[in-house]
């Protein structure tokens, strides 16, 4: 797969939007089930992008930053999945984009080191943010606001050219490598695909609460009968969260109602009676 200058400004333009969107437009397009099918597009294979769009998000969906820790970036990860997804012509299945997720989490961290540099840099401005806030001069705020922006895009938008067009000339290497040393492939593989329940089991362990479990495993049931029934495993996301959803709105309206007849003294307790 070679990279012409169109796709290489597209992919520098996605990246430093995306980079500054994570910290700063806080629109969500950063996210790996919005950039992976833009990535598949500008690399001509829209159908590989959504699938790793959905893999990485998986992988992406219970890490958060917290104080300076900061995980493996999900803007670099997602570019780099792809990058090396569609370069070695990888199968457009969940299973099937698990090596190129292993292969990518090396450059998410290079992400990670790329949001800390920009946090190091804009360190010392606070003391100017400061000042500037102490006279009420909000164009000096704003220029502060404006160069984190533009350094935290511009380390996004070279990482990710250098890195898609490094998985381009690799990628037919790493296909013959993976024939040559398939173990380690498979290693790499087996690590990829494990990434995405660790991500899951992060979110559970921080949202799950006692009174959850039931509701866990009657959709983990619910998922393995609709899978196993062949007219109906294509639509097995969609049925279990259609059933998540008719318990939710079941258990609001119950709510709703309880509060309100506990608010309307019902019972008969009036004039002391």
């Amino acid at each position: 797969m070679e990279i012409s200058v169109i796709q290489a400004i597209m992919i520098f333009v996605v990246a430093f939007i995306m980079g500054i969107d994570q910290f700063s437009f806080l629109e969500s397009l950063y996210q790996p089930v919005v950039l992976g099918p833009i990535m598949g597009a500008i690399l001509g294979n829209f159908e590989l992008g959504v699938v790793v769009g959905g893999a990485y998000q998986l992988v992406q969906i219970g890490s958060m930053p917290i104080g300076g820790a900061q995980p493996p970036n999900a803007i670099m990860g997602t570019i780099m999945t792809a990058a090396f997804a569609i370069s070695m012509g990888l199968e457009p299945t969940a299973d099937g984009v698990g090596l190129a997720v292993g292969l990518a989490i090396p450059f998410a961290v290079f992400g990670q080191y790329a949001v800390t540099l920009t946090f190091t840099i804009m360190s010392g401005l606070m003391a100017k943010a400061d000042k500037c806030a102490e006279e009420a001069d909000t164009k000096g705020i704003a220029m502060i606001n404006y160069t984190e922006m533009a350094i935290l895009g511009i380390l996004f938008g070279v990482l990710a050219v250098a890195g898609v067009m490094g998985a381009a000339a690799l990628g037919d290497s790493l296909r013959s490598f993976s024939f040559q040393w398939s173990w380690l492939m498979a290693g790499l593989d087996a690590a990829g695909g494990a990434m995405k329940f660790v991500g899951f089991a992060i979110l559970m362990k921080v949202m799950m609460s006692g009174e959850m479990w039931g509701f866990l495993l009657a959709g983990f049931v619910m998922a393995n009968i609709c899978a196993a029934v062949p007219g109906m495993s294509g639509a097995t996301l969609l049925m279990c969260a259609m059933v998540g959803l008719a318990i939710a709105l079941y258990d609001y309206q119950m709510n709703t109602r309880i509060k309100e007849n506990a608010g309307s003294n019902a019972g008969g307790f009036t004039d002391g009676i």
